[in-house]
């Protein structure tokens, strides 16, 4: 159901719905969204969902998307980690108009190399007072921490209260204040929050969000190093950047009360963007955020593209190495939080822009379903030309015959869930069985087959090379000599294969030869019997 309010124009009578009226504000200014990962690790799935959000909104609106490296954590930021982000991206088709490989007029796009645009808003707060030096030590903040748990107080946070009992510029004197400051140890400062105010936004997703000022600590917003922190810096940039939405995940929600106050803080009210917070993506039970670790244990990639984390010494694979198009993954992420409305489920990028909406996001969490992420791999494979499959995957063959592996592929693509799929399915038309299942070899074969097996395999070698001729000649032996179909065709595939498992067993016969098919059944008759006497 929509919300709606009365139109305030006299050329409209009655109410339109909200969601009409946020198109029609989208439409009046230009569009400018940022997607900003910060390089501490690689990029993980809930990133790809923002980034695309975030292109797919930019794109609808004729806008522009920007990628901005938040690299303020200079201790934790690794130079792998921007790598991996640009390359993921790159991978999945979602090009950012303005990045540090494609600079615009709003750079630098690396906030480490925007220091002294900080260090003058942050002067600009100072001067105001709505921020002040803070010169607590580590040990003066645990200290603090404890004594205010030892008093009840479980959730202790520098606030208004806090504030007048520590080492910083409210509480010292000036002449103290200026030593401190040219010392220069454990100097930081903190945003001076208003007391007894209530902060009200609102977001494109969750309607009107309000914090009361009791509930907010006093931030810092630039580090004893000289770097801002994320509140302090998002906003500069935001501003400067002239960011008009902000779609960021969940968990950045309660520091948007900081945002707004930083906003009025540097009298931005006007420039202040629309945000609208994602939902979370949660784990396949459906209880808590999805992690990096859950795609160990559940068996499934977390990230586009491998990582190697050195810390850990730990190799994490990705959706790319474990054979996804990068298309069926958007598509599988873009239904993740969003829904376009009608029963579509398959969706190719332009058909993604046409439909977005932001106002078609859901509040509550996505629960992260691999095997509806594999579903959609599969209808992208076998809707795609052979031709194109064969360009992705051409060095996965032994051979450059392309009209033999178009035929490979063909065959295989009605039953093939990853790319990787058509090399590990296709090794038996290549290469003889190198060992057989032997479990299934002493259920299915019989002794007193062994003259029908030869007769197949002599019938096959003479027989044309067309896969239905030599279908209906197989057949009809096993219906002239009332065999079963059950007894033979298992084992055939077996002999040919090395197991159960396979394509269409005449296909196969077709593409491997008739000479090389009557080879392996002869060389399976020889195996058969030798484990049938010796076990």
């Amino acid at each position: 159901m929509f919300r709606f309010i009365e139109c305030a124009t006299k050329a409209c009578k009655g109410i339109i719905p909200l969601h009409l009226l946020n198109w029609m504000i989208d439409m009046k200014q230009d569009i400018r969204v940022r997607f900003a990962p910060s390089p501490t690790g690689p990029l993980h799935i809930g990133g790809v969902r923002t980034a695309l959000y975030n292109y797919l909104f930019a794109k609808k609106h004729q806008g522009t998307f920007v990628l901005r490296i938040e690299d303020t954590d200079q201790i934790r930021s690794i130079d792998e980690a921007e790598s991996h982000i640009l390359n993921s991206l790159e991978w999945l088709g979602l090009s950012a108009d303005e990045s540090v490989l494609n600079p615009g007029n709003f750079g630098p796009y690396r906030q480490s190399e925007r220091k002294k645009l900080y260090r003058h808003h942050v002067d600009q707060l100072l001067k105001s007072g709505h921020a002040y030096y803070a010169f607590d030590s580590p040990e003066d903040l645990e200290n603090m921490r404890m004594h205010e748990k030892e008093a009840g107080n479980y959730t202790p946070k520098y606030d208004q209260r806090i504030r007048l009992k520590m080492k910083n510029s409210l509480t010292l004197p000036v002449d103290e204040v200026n030593r401190l400051l040219e010392k220069g140890e454990n100097v930081t400062v903190r945003l001076k929050i208003p007391e007894n105010e209530t902060i009200t936004f609102s977001d494109r997703i969750r309607g009107e969000v309000s914090f009361k000022s009791s509930e907010l600590d006093d931030k810092i917003i630039l580090k004893a190093d000289g770097m801002p922190t994320y509140h302090l810096a998002n906003v500069v940039d935001d501003k400067t950047m002239r960011i008009s939405h902000v779609i960021r995940g969940e968990e950045w929600l309660s520091s948007t009360a900081h945002h707004v106050l930083l906003y009025r803080a540097f009298s931005w009210e006007d420039h202040q963007p629309d945000y609208a917070h994602l939902p979370l993506i949660l784990k396949p039970t459906g209880k808590g955020k999805l992690s990096k670790r859950d795609g160990a244990k559940f068996g499934f990639p977390v990230f586009p593209l491998e990582w190697y984390d050195q810390k850990e010494e730990e190799q994490y694979a990705g959706f790319k190495e474990a054979g996804f198009l990068p298309a069926a993954l958007l598509n599988f992420m873009v239904l993740l939080g969003w829904n376009p409305g009608n029963d579509e489920e398959i969706f190719d990028i332009d058909r993604m822009i046409e439909l977005f909406d932001l106002d078609q996001i859901n509040k509550s969490g996505a629960q992260f379903n691999y095997n509806k992420a594999k579903w959609f791999n599969e209808q992208y494979i076998q809707s795609m030309d052979s031709e194109v499959i064969y360009d992705l995957i051409r060095s996965d063959f032994p051979t450059g015959d392309q009209s033999f592996v178009l035929k490979i592929i063909d065959m295989l693509k009605p039953r093939t869930t990853f790319l990787n799929d058509f090399k590990s399915q296709s090794e038996p038309l290549f290469y003889p069985p190198a060992s057989y299942d032997k479990h299934m070899l002493k259920k299915k074969y019989k002794h007193e087959h062994k003259e029908d097996f030869q007769h197949i395999a002599t019938m096959i070698r003479a027989a044309s090379p067309d896969r239905d001729d030599i279908e209906k000649a197989v057949k009809r032996y096993i219906v002239d000599g009332e065999l079963k179909f059950g007894a033979i065709l298992p084992v055939l595939r077996i002999f040919l294969t090395g197991s159960m498992s396979g394509p269409d067993l005449f296909e196969m016969i077709s593409l491997i030869g008739n000479s090389n098919s009557a080879d392996r059944i002869e060389e399976g008759i020889a195996f058969s019997s030798h484990i049938a006497v010796n076990g």
